[in-house]
């Protein structure tokens, strides 16, 4: 099974956005089924086979979520980042400002879907491989 020791040095690999589909490959073959990214505080809660659950906790002082979501903002701001426009402290607080809670990596549809404070699905990506 995966630790957190694992994870957080395959995530010191990702510089930008264009880094992370490497970075989903490399956690996907430590055996993480998927996981959910919290914008708030930057905790991590990452699955595997038969309930195993490893958490990398809170990597920052906590950041408010915007109640009022502005989704076309917050997806020009995910392709500059994607195209490694920017760095992940500067997403993460585009993200809280856009009202994105957090995000799920599904690693069998390999997709990445985010979502608003009310827990609706605000956009569902496919990651490159």
């Amino acid at each position: 099974m995966f630790t957190t020791e694992q994870i957080q040095s395959a995530h010191r690999k990702v510089k930008s956005g264009a880094d992370f589909p490497a970075y989903v490959q490399e956690i996907k073959g430590l055996g993480v089924t998927h996981y959910e990214a919290y914008v708030s505080d930057g905790r991590i809660d990452y699955h595997g086979d038969n309930q195993h659950t490893a958490t990398v906790p809170a990597k920052y002082a906590p950041l408010t979520i915007a109640a009022s979501p502005n989704y076309p903002l917050f997806k020009a701001e995910l392709v500059a980042h994607q195209q490694g426009k920017t760095d992940f402290m500067t997403f993460i607080t585009m993200c809280a400002g856009t009202g994105i809670e957090k995000w799920a990596i599904c690693m069998d549809k390999m997709t990445c879907t985010y979502y608003d404070l009310a827990g609706n699905e605000v956009l569902v990506e496919v990651i490159p491989s």
